[in-house]
């Protein structure tokens, strides 16, 4: 089996290194992170080193990466830890469930995070430090540039482009055939129908609460 370092020692790292022991060809053996967030020398029963002495400890030569990092930042912190990895030479794992439907040929770049239950049509490209968190639609000939951060039940029409580091929330929906900029945010239950320009903010309506209280309902 191939060897896995992960980046990371929160929750997603800990996800990471679910999915990747138990849907994988990969061995996760070690975790890795900067050293003024080094708390401890074990993560889930693993060393955890400081990034610093990673080339040393475990080499790219021998050694894959994944950058278990969130959205923080509007992705840029984990586009940051994935460029430097990249210029200390570490091939960076994709994770693809095999409960994902992906037909897209592979058209997936490194360090892809890509949960159950996503369903990507013929035609789509996926590129890198990208993640699909699980339910969504990735419809054909859509285009998914770097650094992208896509959370549950998303509806991402055929033929659209959503730039780098961009942010779509959960129940999202893109209709076809639109460009949304880099760095967008678009909040959980957005409705976008038109292009979105460079770093836009789209809300989505939330649910009042009701006049009437929960004990003077008599049909539920």
């Amino acid at each position: 089996m191939k060897k896995l370092v992960i980046f990371g020692s929160g929750d997603i790292a800990q996800l990471a290194h679910f999915y990747f022991t138990t849907d994988s060809s990969y061995q996760v053996v070690a975790f890795t992170v900067d050293a003024e967030y080094l708390k401890s020398d074990c993560f889930c029963n693993l060393p955890v080193v400081p990034f610093s002495a990673l080339v040393e400890r475990y080499p790219p030569a021998e050694y894959d990466l994944f950058i278990a990092l969130s959205y923080s930042k509007i992705n840029a912190l984990r586009k940051e830890k994935f460029i430097a990895a990249k210029a200390l030479g570490y091939f960076l794992a994709s994770y693809v469930s095999s409960r994902a439907t992906v037909l897209n040929q592979g058209q997936i770049g490194e360090n892809c995070f890509i949960f159950e239950d996503n369903t990507v049509q013929p035609f789509v490209t996926i590129g890198n430090n990208v993640t699909l968190w699980s339910g969504n639609h990735i419809g054909h000939h859509s285009s998914i540039k770097d650094h992208v951060f896509i959370s549950s039940h998303v509806v991402v029409s055929g033929g659209v482009e959503v730039g780098e580091q961009c942010f779509i929330g959960v129940n999202a929906t893109l209709r076809d055939h639109i460009k949304v900029g880099e760095r967008c945010v678009l909040g959980a239950g957005t409705l976008l129908l038109s292009d979105a320009a460079a770093d836009g903010v789209y809300v989505g309506a939330a649910t009042a609460r009701s006049a009437i209280p929960s004990n003077r309902l008599r049909k539920i």
